[in-house]
């Protein structure tokens, strides 16, 4: 387990996040496997042990969102020891994901985004106002990450030519294109960050005591805003990156394009999108055709 978790974090590059999220499945598989099945050696791991494991987590009302998510560890673990040739056949070959309904992401209508930044407009200019307006108009106006938003540095915004470079998943770049109003945010939010603090880190954000800004102190500070959209189920700061790639989706961008600026590995993963876009559709004949 070990030498697969170091291999995910040093070769594959993963993030804390998900290394952290392999390692919880795959300590809770071997728990199982050492109380149920006495620890068996890793090659006398079939799939009905597997099976059985995930019964139980079934049976337990685990989602089966989370269920597939334990799944691709353990099919990633058995193709890391196969290489390894620590076992000759993969057990995870009989095992069958549970069907997960699709779910539409939740996502701001254009209509609440400009009302939302018309409230942070008049916000008062202390900084946690200035955070929070600085946050959402890059979350809306990039569609980053929360974890590529705050470890954001001056460095990777082009000025000149009105652009950002982003280290994503597997620190893969991508370039995004920023509007002249969001360049002009980011510059004088840095020199008030000048201003004000002496010897601030070098990321852009920074929480009102100067420090780099941590991810809850980010999440709460938008879920705050976005509370006040009553039409929003969801007020997590991704839904603004779900805004940002069904807008662009609505008005006309091609998927491939919204593709590389969300940094999406494959196509499957953007295609979500155009679902949105289908649904708008639907709307605009209802409410436009005479027969419909």
């Amino acid at each position: 387990m070990k030498a697969f978790v170091g291999y995910l974090q040093f070769e594959k590059r993963y993030s804390k996040h998900t290394i952290i999220a392999y390692n919880t499945d795959l300590e809770e598989f071997s728990a199982f496997v050492t109380k149920v099945f006495d620890a068996p050696p890793l090659a006398e791991i079939t799939y009905q042990i597997v099976r059985s494991w995930l019964a139980g987590l079934m049976d337990h009302e685990i989602t089966p969102r989370t269920i597939n998510r334990k799944i691709s560890t353990l099919k990633s673990f058995f193709k890391y020891q196969i290489k390894m040739g620590m076992i000759r056949e993969n057990p995870m070959f009989k095992v069958v994901a549970p069907k997960v309904s699709k779910r539409l992401p939740s996502f701001i209508n254009e209509q609440d985004i400009s009302n939302l930044n018309e409230t942070l407009s008049h916000a008062t200019e202390d900084w946690k106002s200035l955070n929070a307006k600085m946050l959402i108009e890059l979350f809306y106006g990039t569609g980053m990450r929360l974890s590529e938003l705050l470890q954001l540095k001056m460095n990777q915004v082009d000025f000149s030519r009105k652009q950002v470079k982003v280290l994503g998943k597997g620190n893969k770049e991508r370039i995004i294109p920023l509007n002249q109003t969001l360049l002009e945010a980011i510059l004088n939010y840095a020199e008030l960050k000048k201003k004000h603090f002496e010897g601030p880190p070098e990321e852009l954000l920074i929480t009102e005591k100067g420090k780099k800004m941590y991810p809850k102190y980010a999440y709460l500070l938008v879920r705050k805003y976005l509370s006040t959209i009553p039409t929003l189920d969801k007020k997590s700061p991704h839904v603004l990156r779900h805004s940002f790639a069904t807008h662009l989706m609505n008005n006309g961008a091609e998927i491939k394009a919204v593709k590389d600026l969300l940094g999406h590995a494959s196509l499957a993963a953007t295609q979500i999108y155009t679902h949105n876009s289908i649904e708008k559709l639907k709307d605009v004949y209802k409410n436009a055709h005479p027969k419909a």
